[in-house]
């Protein structure tokens, strides 16, 4: 399992279930990627992992993770009433939430959405360039280098292109 420093960032509800999860997870052979909780009468629960080994994610491990954490969250309750559990792939065109991310699929496209404005904007796209526990740096399409604190990144995500593509098909050696 990664270092607490390379978990994505949740709050409130979403860091409860990922809290929740993520020992199970782990055990399995799972790394979490993302936590998202939608709509209000009844939620849906979107978890979103990659394989710890790096190998290929397929159905049948949205399945097994699907009835391992559906139990865990049936026993922790994180949501009184009903509510749906999606398990799924991070996909190619994945969003950044780990800094293993930011530096796994350094030299490729990246949007970044702010919470809070930096040099005036919320929105940035450009190069992604790695990131540590604390900043995640890009560089932007207009050549100028910037970096971010993690901390203030609502959304960060690849961007599909050609390259990417062409990378996510290609055999992983590391992870």
């Amino acid at each position: 399992m990664n270092d607490t420093d390379d978990q994505p960032r949740h709050e409130g509800l979403e860091a409860r279930i990922a809290d929740a999860i993520l020992p199970t997870l782990g055990h399995l052979g799972y790394e979490l990627v993302r936590v998202q909780v939608s709509g209000k009468e009844t939620p849906t629960v979107q978890v979103m992992a990659d394989r710890a080994d790096g190998a290929i994610f397929r159905v049948e491990d949205c399945e097994a993770i699907s009835h391992a954490i559906g139990a865990v969250l049936d026993v922790a309750d994180p949501i009184k009433g009903e509510w749906n559990l999606e398990v799924s792939s991070a996909g190619i065109d994945r969003p950044l939430t780990r800094a293993k991310d930011w530096n796994r699929f350094a030299g490729h496209v990246a949007t970044v959405e702010l919470a809070m404005p930096q040099d005036g904007r919320k929105r940035f796209r450009g190069i992604a360039l790695g990131a540590d526990a604390e900043l995640a740096r890009m560089r932007l399409d207009d050549g100028n280098e910037i970096a971010f604190a993690r901390s203030n990144i609502r959304r960060a995500k690849l961007v599909m292109t050609d390259e990417l593509i062409a990378a996510t098909a290609a055999p992983q050696t590391e992870n």
